[in-house]
C-alpha cells in the first residue's frame, strides 16, 4: 500500500488580530486560502510504524521525532488495532513561514490515515484537528474559509476567482509566538474586524483592491524581528505584475497577487534572477464558488 497526499501552503490573504484575552488566545477575522504548492506526506506499508523527513528543508526539521504529523497520527490512532505504516514528511516549504505548514502536514497526515484503515466518519479527524490547533482544522479541507474567534470559527467566505500569486521567503525564520508577544507589546493596535464584502468580486483586480483596505495586523511586529520581510514587500511593491502584496500570518512569507499567469510567471522569474538566495514559488490560490 502506497499513498500520498498534498500538504497545500495555507496564505492568509488579510489577518486582522484583536487584543490578548484572558483566556490566552488573540481574536482574529482571516480569508484564508491554499495554494497548488506544498509540502507532500506519503503512507506506506511497513513491518513496524514510522516516520521520517526527507526533501529541500528536511535538515530544519532534523531530529523532531515528535511534530505535528507524529502526534496527529498517534493521537488518531489511540486505541485502534491497525496495521503498521511509515510516513514521510515531504518538507518542500519553508519552515516558520506564515504558510501552515505544519498544521497542514498534519491534516494531510490525518486524512491519508484515515483513509488507509477505512475511516469513514471525519469527526475523529476534526476531533484531532481540533486539539492540534486552529491551522489544522481548516487544513483538513483545505478550501477557501472565513476564520474568526480564536481562529476555528470557520464559514464561507463570499466568492471570488483563483488567484495567480507568487510566494516569496527570504529564508529567515518568523516565528509565531515571539511575532504575537511584539504585536502585543506595541498594544495590539489592530483589531479582528470583519470587512465589508463588495458586492462582486468576480475579478483579481477586483480582489486586490478589496483586500488593499484589509490588512495583517501582525506584519509590523513582525518586520521589527525580521527585516528582510520588509524588502521583500519593497521588492514585490516594486515590480509592474504585483497588483497587491502582502505578508502571510506571521511571515516571513510573503505574497503578490498579479492579473494573470503570464504575469505571475514574469514576476517570478524577475525575483528569483534578482534574489537568488531567496524562496520564489509561482502559484495559484484557490477561489471559492458558493
Amino acid at each position: 500500500m502506497q499513498r500520498q497526499r498534498l500538504a497545500p501552503a495555507k496564505v492568509n490573504l488579510f489577518l486582522h488580530v484583536g487584543r490578548l484575552r484572558s483566556d490566552g488566545y488573540h481574536p482574529v477575522c482571516s480569508l484564508a486560502t491554499f495554494a497548488d504548492v506544498g509540502d507532500v506526506v506519503r503512507l506506506t506499508s511497513a513491518e513496524t510504524m514510522g516516520f521520517s523527513i526527507e526533501g529541500p528543508f528536511a535538515e530544519t526539521l532534523a531530529g523532531e521525532a515528535d511534530n505535528l504529523v507524529t502526534r496527529a497520527r498517534d493521537l488518531l490512532l489511540a486505541g485502534r488495532d491497525v496495521a503498521p505504516f511509515h510516513l514521510t514528511l515531504d518538507k518542500r516549504l519553508p519552515i516558520a513561514a506564515g504558510l501552515g505548514g505544519g498544521s497542514s502536514d498534519a491534516a494531510a497526515a490525518l486524512r491519508l490515515i484515515g483513509e488507509a484503515i477505512g475511516l469513514q466518519d471525519q469527526a475523529a479527524a476534526q476531533a484531532v484537528a481540533r486539539q492540534l490547533g486552529a491551522d489544522a482544522l481548516m487544513c483538513l479541507d483545505a478550501t477557501p474559509v472565513l476564520a474568526e474567534g480564536r481562529g476555528d470559527d470557520l464559514s464561507p467566505p463570499p466568492a471570488f476567482p483563483d488567484l495567480p500569486a507568487v510566494l516569496v521567503n527570504p529564508l529567515r525564520a518568523s516565528p509565531t509566538g515571539p511575532v504575537y508577544r511584539a504585536y502585543d507589546d506595541a498594544g495590539s493596535p489592530g483589531g479582528a474586524d470583519r470587512p465589508d464584502w463588495p458586492a462582486e468580486v468576480s475579478s483579481v483586480s477586483a480582489v486586490a483592491a478589496f483586500l488593499a483596505d484589509c490588512r495583517n495586523d501582525l506584519e509590523a511586529p513582525a518586520i521589527g524581528l525580521q527585516s528582510a520581510i520588509a524588502e521583500v514587500l519593497a521588492a514585490l511593491a516594486a515590480r509592474p505584475e504585483t497588483l497587491l502584496a502582502r505578508m502571510s500570518g506571521s511571515g516571513a512569507t510573503c505574497f503578490a497577487l498579479c492579473a494573470d499567469l503570464a504575469e505571475r510567471d514574469a514576476l517570478a522569474l524577475a525575483l528569483a534572477d534578482a534574489h537568488g538566495d531567496w524562496w520564489v514559488q509561482p502559484c495559484r490560490l484557490a477561489g471559492y464558488s458558493p
